[in-house]
């Protein structure tokens, strides 16, 4: 199941094309599409269905009808997920790797190669993120604060909250 949630977070969030998958602006794509066109996995919409309901991040959303997918946020190609702006929590986290943090406190948290900065208000989620690439730093996101002297937030369908850049005088290492 991890083989495939990879695959999949791979195909939806950075390289459709890898497989000749037809993706619209929203980042859809259609199931069937996907399971003909993944030859190396023996895809089926049950386990795609299983794929999206089990995932411990919950990565992806199928249609209503269950006849697409995408990924909920993480793209590193233009995909229009039309959120709107949220009001976020005073205090939101992210975590990264204590090797990057040096980089990060001098020049804020970017988004690199992705739409956004992904987020947590949930210090164990960011922990768990964190800890993915190294040793794990949290950073306590004064997220209010942001918010108030205009920066934009959204949270996607899985909670993940985003926004466009955290500068360095706006978190601290928790």
């Amino acid at each position: 199941m991890t083989q495939l949630s990879k695959f999949l977070s791979f195909v939806l969030r950075h390289q459709p094309e890898s497989i000749g998958l037809d993706m619209d602006a929203q980042g859809w794509v259609g199931v069937e599409e996907l399971i003909l066109k993944s030859t190396k996995h023996r895809l089926t919409p049950a386990l795609i269905r299983v794929l999206v309901e089990t995932s411990d991040k919950q990565r992806f959303a199928l249609s209503a009808d269950g006849s697409r997918i995408r990924a909920n946020q993480g793209h590193s190609i233009e995909v229009q997920l039309d959120l709107a702006p949220q009001v976020p929590p005073a205090q939101l986290f992210h975590g990264t790797a204590q090797r990057f943090l040096a980089a990060i406190q001098a020049e804020g948290i970017l988004k690199r190669d992705r739409h956004h900065v992904h987020l947590s208000s949930d210090v164990a989620v960011a922990e768990s993120v964190g800890q993915r690439h190294g040793k794990p730093v949290i950073l306590v996101v004064a997220a209010e604060r942001m918010a108030a002297e205009g920066f934009l937030f959204y949270q996607s369908a899985n909670g993940v909250w985003l926004t466009d850049s955290v500068p360095p005088a706006y978190f601290s290492v928790l």
